[in-house]
């Protein structure tokens, strides 16, 4: 329970919340820590119920993602209501997009000092309101509105989820819980489009709101009462207070009850360094720029699925979204690229004296590039209704297959490379990833009308091969990389050692 080492309780506090040190009188030998096998530790809970907590947060997970896209296959229908063109009314997705970009700049900060579950429910209950709100909207400044916060309220799960699973598993199990949280978040925009499509056939496009607000609501009214708190600073220190009570040592204490949010830590950790880093450190610039590309056409597919099926095959509205369908089986089965990678991560990592090695993290990304391009060539190409229609969906479960292994491989990428400004990394992803998303569908419908749709998917093929080298790139001179990086230090050691096998 007490423990001298000050630096390790410190160092488990999060990095962007000042005070969490000792204050005069705090004795480093009364520091309250975990035991061994304490049952209130998240990481000794029992397979079970570590299993129905993962289900509770990739629920409210995929209920933010899908309500990111339910309402694209309504977008026709609400420009003309709004008095709007296809492409403004486009905004309803990239605004939802924006929100994603603001919103972790609260929501995580928040989640390190008050805990998981304050970061989480009371932002759903807001992302339910808001989008009862924009189905209540009559008007198009009420509709960007509502969309745009429902964005900001709605990445709280998704930025903080992956958080909360680590409060949980170790690195060496979390492998299979983050990747089944991966297929939610990346998963529900391509589910949201289906569901959405025979809401607006069978009522209207209102009902994608009020049906996505009800999915919210009722995944969030279970994890009100189920879901317990899982951060382990945290804990920590309602523990101390409980101890303090019932033994009356006032000496007894944790530096998370230290900590206060300070705006200007917040500001220097989530604005300042993530711009840096994306700016000087040639890793971050070339990971993130390959993540947003490959994030940005899961979001583009939603006007370009409309183009093709809808537009070109003149299918129906409900019918033109199941291939969407094909993008989720392909993110499904990209579980196999990013699971199956484990085991031999594991290796290396035992090899490398149990530390984090990047590397080892190119090859599943090298085949999911492949993926990528072999999909967009295929889709662009195989458009035209003189093509079979299984053709191009099965490039879309390319697309997704490649999306899904990328999109992750990235991450951990980030994560392993720089240690203890891994969330200054991921910020630095996150802003681009979702400037992209934003951005790229309003550009798909002029771009695909002017240059056709085999042109304009090859643009986009010829982009995901120019960026094909970028894992090679890492595998080969990641190490050097890394050395010559201000914010990701090698130990001596990690330099004799030599690349991972691939």
């Amino acid at each position: 329970m007490l423990d001298e080492e000050k630096d390790d309780a410190v160092a488990d506090l999060p990095n962007h919340c000042s005070g969490a040190v000792p204050v005069d009188g705090d004795d480093p030998a009364y520091m309250v820590r975990w035991d061994p096998s304490e049952d209130a530790n998240p990481q000794n809970w029992k397979p079970i119920y570590k299993s129905w907590i993962t289900f509770q947060l990739s629920q409210l997970a995929l209920a933010a993602s899908v309500t990111s896209s339910m309402i694209a296959p309504a977008n026709h229908i609400i420009a003309e209501y709004i008095g709007v063109s296809d492409t403004v009314a486009v905004l309803n997705v990239s605004l939802f997009v924006v929100g994603f970009c603001v919103g972790p700049l609260l929501w995580g900060p928040l989640s390190e000092v008050f805990g998981r579950r304050v970061s989480l429910i009371p932002p759903m209950v807001a992302l339910a309101l808001f989008s009862v709100g924009t189905g209540f909207s009559r008007n198009a400044a009420s509709v960007f509105i509502t969309r745009f916060f429902s964005g900001v309220f709605g990445s709280a799960p998704v930025s903080n989820v992956n958080a909360a699973l680590g409060d949980c598993f170790s690195r060496e199990s979390r492998g299979l819980p983050v990747s089944l949280y991966a297929v939610a978040v990346v998963g529900g925009p391509t589910l949201g489009p289906v569901i959405g499509a025979a809401l607006t056939v069978s009522l209207n496009w209102r009902w994608t709101q009020y049906i996505g607000a009800i999915w919210v609501a009722a995944s969030t009214f279970v994890c009100y009462f189920c879901l317990p708190e899982v951060y382990g600073p945290y804990l920590l220190g309602k523990k101390a207070q409980r101890l303090r009570n019932e033994t009356g040592d006032q000496r007894l204490w944790h530096p998370h009850e230290r900590i206060k949010v300070d705006v200007g830590s917040i500001i220097t950790k989530q604005l300042s360094r993530p711009i840096k880093m994306l700016t000087t450190e040639p890793m971050v610039t070339c990971i993130c720029f390959y993540a947003s590309f490959v994030f940005a056409i899961l979001y583009l597919t939603l006007e370009v699925f409309t183009i093709i099926f809808r537009d070109i095959r003149q299918w129906s509205v409900f019918n033109a979204s199941l291939p969407f369908l094909g993008s989720f089986t392909g993110i499904v089965l990209a579980l196999v690229i990013n699971v199956g990678n484990q085991p031999r991560y594991k290796r290396i990592s035992r090899e490398a004296g149990g530390k984090a090695v990047p590397e080892a993290r190119c090859p599943p990304m090298a085949i999911g590039g492949t993926l990528m391009v072999i999909g967009l060539f295929l889709l662009g190409w195989t458009a035209d209704p003189r093509y079979h229609w299984i053709l191009p969906v099965v490039a879309t479960g390319f697309i997704g297959a490649g999306f899904n292994t990328t999109f992750q491989q990235c991450l951990n990428f980030l994560v392993d490379t720089y240690g203890i400004y891994a969330a200054s990394a991921t910020a630095a992803n996150t802003f681009l990833r979702s400037l992209f998303a934003a951005g790229l569908p309003l550009a798909a419908r002029p771009m695909f009308k002017n240059l056709g749709v085999g042109p304009a998917c090859s643009v986009l093929g010829g982009i995901a091969v120019a960026l094909l080298p970028v894992p090679f790139l890492f595998m080969r001179y990641g190490l050097q990389l890394r050395k010559m990086s201000k914010f990701a230090p090698v130990e001596e050691d990690d330099e004799k050692k030599p690349a991972p096998p691939t």
